[in-house]
């Protein structure tokens, strides 16, 4: 039994689709029409092989996937950050992997870059970034300092005519196909800048991280850094200290609130078609109570992200948004999405663990998110540290 992509229901229980406009609307139309005729007939030979399907960037520009809230003067698409959500979803519907490239090179190359970068920088960058010309990666994490970026190790050192970086990053996506990497280092004084640092500048190597059972269809490497010349026009000018990496982050973790619920309702549509077609008993395993209860609770999560991300979206657009209320949306929403391809998974049996279907790969991708940009247990402390106003973190 397979399920064909192109009838693919997109669950909206309590008509959240009259609360978008025509422009939301159509940039999710385009978005999901590109994922269902170019990623969903690739993706699973493509994870199998732990290869990322480079064919697909320029398209990804195309559809306006690579920062599509920089405005156009600097190449983006000027859209609103519910369009940038409503795009995560319908990319992470295809996978998380797809989804994460498109996340970085977003909130964590060109956010940066349009944020805190000089209007140099920026004229030189971001245009060749929306359209894919030119991919970018965010190094932050190191070996040793992942939830405590603060106690990064990574320095630079001023030599009068340009600075020099030392030191390393992990678990970086894009990081060995990257042309320009945002790198945060600490200056002599201890306090932390960001800078671009070109692909090919010597001193600077990005080897592939292997054997991943999640995000096989993404590349994530590390990065290193030994006695590499950075210009001085190639520091970011507008920001010092950890506000300038924990902006990017929580542009990302809005992005990663909004695209699991994609992978959310790939899981659910596919289980309920499942159930519906596949007979036991003489009748179609929809009809039996559990299987009703699995679809039901599915769905109910699914409804109350979608609620949380729009609301999330208002805020941003606004500019209220808060930091503790993108953690609480990130943690939330993909905790619920791993849980029902947990669930989902089931309704399928043994034919859950193939290929044949998304969910295991969804699954498997989901159980990296939910550590990502912030892990699980660091995102309820940031709501713990909202409520209470003291930090159980530091």
């Amino acid at each position: 039994m397979t399920i064909d992509t192109s009838k693919y229901n997109a669950p909206d229980y309590y008509m959240l689709d009259e609360l978008l406009n025509d422009e939301h609307k159509m940039v999710r139309s385009a978005a999901r029409d590109w994922v269902n005729r170019q990623v969903m007939p690739i993706i699973e030979d493509y994870y199998e092989k732990a290869k990322f399907p480079f064919h697909l960037l320029k398209e990804l520009g195309i559809i306006g996937a690579f920062g599509p809230f920089i405005p156009a003067e600097y190449g983006g698409a000027g859209l609103d950050y519910i369009s940038y959500g409503l795009i995560m979803q319908e990319l992470e519907r295809g996978d998380s992997g797809i989804r994460s490239m498109a996340s970085v090179q977003s909130s964590l190359v060109m956010f940066p870059l349009f944020k805190y970068g000089s209007e140099e920088q920026k004229k030189k960058y971001l245009p060749k970034l929306a359209s894919g010309d030119i991919i970018g990666c965010f190094g932050l994490t190191e070996p040793n300092h992942g939830s405590n970026p603060g106690g990064m190790l990574s320095h630079i050192v001023d030599k009068g005519s340009h600075y020099l970086l030392n030191g390393s990053k992990m678990w970086i996506t894009n990081s060995s196909v990257a042309d320009i990497a945002i790198v945060w280092a600490k200056d002599e004084e201890g306090i932390i800048r960001g800078m671009i640092v070109e692909k090919g500048t010597k001193g600077f190597s990005a080897p592939e991280t292997h054997g991943k059972w999640s995000l096989r269809a993404s590349v994530t490497g590390e990065l290193v850094f030994d006695d590499v010349i950075v210009p001085k026009e190639n520091i970011l000018p507008n920001v010092k200290g950890l506000t300038g990496p924990l902006s990017c982050l929580n542009s990302a973790r809005y992005g990663i609130a909004w695209g699991v619920i994609g992978a959310a309702m790939n899981c659910y549509d596919t289980a309920l078609k499942y159930s519906l077609e596949r007979i036991q008993f003489d009748k179609p395993i929809a009809s039996f109570q559990l299987q009703q209860k699995k679809l039901a609770e599915a769905l109910t999560e699914i409804t109350k992200a979608q609620l949380l991300a729009l609301r999330l979206g208002q805020l941003r657009n606004e500019g209220k948004v808060t930091a503790g209320q993108v953690s609480m949306a990130k943690r939330n929403n993909v905790e619920m999405a791993l849980h029902i391809a947990r669930e989902t998974r089931q309704i399928l049996g043994a034919m859950g663990i193939v290929n044949d279907f998304p969910i295991m790969r969804h699954m498997m991708n989901l159980e990296s998110v939910i550590t990502y940009e912030g892990t699980h247990d660091m995102h309820i402390l940031i709501t713990g540290m909202d409520i209470t106003g003291i930090s159980a973190f530091k």
